[in-house]
């Protein structure tokens, strides 16, 4: 599929926290001659404050239906490459508009995603014991982030390039 694709994203790219979407997905975006989005950004410019804010002040239910409208409005009006929030495939409003389109899931494994987290500055689900709660939420998404992926790249010890060479190689061999 070349990048001129109307209004439909090149790409979505979904995964856990840690598995690169946003620095994969600028990447891959170059890579297209098109640009990047992200609806974690979107969020937060909607609403003036960080996901984090959005969390401890109004709650994750808020924080979830402004995640929601901001992936229904990027999937009809992007035609680069999106990038989702990590939780945004929870949803199954969400899941439904991610249909027909071409689906990425960024994989990563647990002791890579918590070296690329850190220590979870900013990451409201990683409160408390964050191995354990990384492991958590890889072990509850892993399968439905492949559910509704239409190609899944690894993403361990792999550059961020390399990865978003393998995206492209696999969106394309996925084409044929």
């Amino acid at each position: 599929m070349s990048p001129a694709s109307g209004t439909r994203p090149v790409a979505v790219l979904v995964g856990p926290m840690g598995s690169g979407k946003s620095t994969v997905g600028a990447l891959l975006a170059t890579s297209y001659g098109v640009t990047a989005r992200d609806t974690d950004t979107d969020v937060e410019a909607l609403e003036g404050r960080s996901i984090s804010d959005i969390f401890v002040e109004s709650g994750e239910d808020h924080f979830r239906a402004l995640e929601r409208s901001a992936v229904a409005t990027a999937l009809a009006e992007h035609d680069g490459v999106l990038s989702l929030g990590g939780g945004a495939v929870l949803d199954e409003a969400t899941r439904e508009l991610l249909a027909g389109h071409r689906v990425v899931f960024l994989s990563v494994g647990l002791s890579e995603a918590v070296k690329r987290v850190g220590l979870g500055a900013g990451r409201p689900l990683l409160f408390g014991n964050m191995r354990a709660q990384v492991k958590k939420l890889l072990d509850e998404r892993a399968p439905i982030y492949a559910s509704v992926a239409t190609v899944t790249v690894e993403t361990d010890e792999t550059a961020p390039e390399d990865v978003a060479a393998r995206v492209r190689a696999a969106l394309e061999a996925d084409d044929e």
